[in-house]
């Protein structure tokens, strides 16, 4: 245990965000008049795990949420700013990239989850509380918890000790491979935490790096649990599974010829025993999977052939505009024009304006917080309604000065001061 410690301690980091960007506050916060006057800076703290040699480190999507800076610490004092690659939400995860120019930084490798046994030794490492590398012991507790998080619930419990603080951390097995990214614990539920599997953050942190976003697959219907009541009433008695309580016109579970009242007991070779299941098994697919999709109809079983589509709750996530539609600039950005699509899917007013589709992570851009999904409205009080506006404002900037860009940022809108390199 002693040399496991040792070995995974140099890949954990400590996570220091600070938020001063002036988005809207919370209603809540709003309500019952928050600590925090709006505008001043805001810092929290939370843990990660580097994952490559480059600095590619995972954390969770709630510690670097919003956060204008982020400054990242290692186990020996180094300090490292990062900037956000993308983030999911919906899992609670997001990826960092360190700026440590040609560094080759410590890292861990992310196991098999899946391979993972209950009652099985692990240590969770972070900084709970802000003492940054804690390691704490115990056992993995049960696999596939659903807490209530969201649609994609499917946690490893473990009884090690996590903190706040340890958010974005690892949970590491015996041989020294992360195998879940702690997230959340039970407040006044003595050691009882929970992590994100690895083999889910695989996922998420591959079509992260690849896009900037997380593609998942659509089915198209409405779920619900089957009670005993239900599956008496449908033949299904005895049986465990999904049941279809709608099916969206046009979707490819329409096509596929599912109706309300089937019971999926099967998808993909993945046996579905409830309709979290399900909605795991359609979110970790890829759009345009074939698979077959086995349902319980009438008293008896039937296979369908199915191909999905792309969730439409998720392409306002996919912020990359298309290629040979972005322009680069000194700024360290790579942005696209706003389409009608676009427009709708992020909920934005109109198709004014350029969105953010990457940022060089050692770029002006990036150290002041612009991020991937921004759309930029204005630079230095004058509008920018398309590609065209941004190369013209951005080429005749001279070195040394400092613009100010006016943001739309998920539905609140901000200033960012950006930099020009002096050359």
């Amino acid at each position: 245990m002693t040399r496991l410690a040792e070995k995974v301690k140099p890949a954990v980091i400590n996570v220091n965000t600070e938020n001063s960007a002036g988005l809207p506050r919370s209603s809540a916060e709003e309500f019952f008049g928050g600590d925090v006057p709006n505008g001043l800076p805001r810092r929290s703290l939370g843990s990660g795990v580097i994952i490559d040699a480059s600095g590619i480190a995972l954390t969770n999507a709630h510690v670097v949420d919003n956060a204008s800076k982020i400054e990242v610490v290692t186990v020996d004092g180094a300090k490292h700013t990062a900037s956000v690659v993308g983030m999911d939400k919906k899992t609670d995860l997001a990826v960092l990239k360190l700026d440590g120019g040609a560094s080759i930084f410590p890292f861990l490798p992310l196991g098999d989850s899946d391979e993972t046994q209950v009652g099985e030794w692990v240590i969770a490492v972070g900084s709970p509380f802000g003492l940054q590398a804690t390691v704490t012991a115990g056992i993995v507790s049960a696999k596939a918890r659903q807490i209530g998080a969201g649609p994609y619930d499917d946690f490893l419990q473990t009884d090690a000790a996590i903190n706040p603080g340890n958010s974005g951390g690892p949970l590491v097995n015996m041989r020294g491979e992360v195998i879940g990214i702690n997230t959340a614990i039970v407040r006044g539920g003595s050691g009882i935490g929970f992590a994100v599997p690895s083999n889910l953050a695989k996922k998420i942190s591959g079509d992260l790096l690849a896009t900037g976003s997380v593609s998942r697959g659509w089915l198209g219907v409405s779920l619900q649990p089957l009670t005993p009541d239900l599956a008496a009433s449908f033949g299904a008695k005895d049986k465990k599974g999904a049941l279809v309580s709608d099916v969206v016109s046009d979707s490819p579970a329409a096509k596929a010829g599912v109706q309300p009242g089937d019971v999926v007991v099967d998808f993909a070779g993945r046996k579905i025993e409830n309709p979290g299941d399900l909605a795991r098994a359609v979110g970790l697919a890829a759009p345009g999977t074939d698979a077959k999709l086995t349902v319980w109809r009438d008293k008896s079983e039937k296979t369908l052939a199915i191909t999905l589509a792309q969730a439409p709750g998720e392409r306002s996530d996919r912020r990359h505009a298309q290629a040979g539609q972005r322009e680069q600039s000194p700024l360290g950005l790579e942005v696209g024009p706003v389409t009608a699509d676009l427009a709708h899917e992020m909920h934005l007013r109109s198709t004014d304006g350029v969105v953010v589709s990457s940022v060089a992570s050692d770029s002006p851009a990036a150290s002041a917080g612009v991020r991937p999904g921004d759309v930029i409205l204005e630079i230095d009080r004058q509008p920018v309604k398309n590609l065209g506006d941004f190369e013209r404002l951005t080429r005749d900037a001279k070195p040394g000065r400092t613009l100010a860009l006016r943001l739309q940022r998920e539905g609140g809108v901000l200033y960012v001061a950006v930099p020009i390199g002096k050359g």
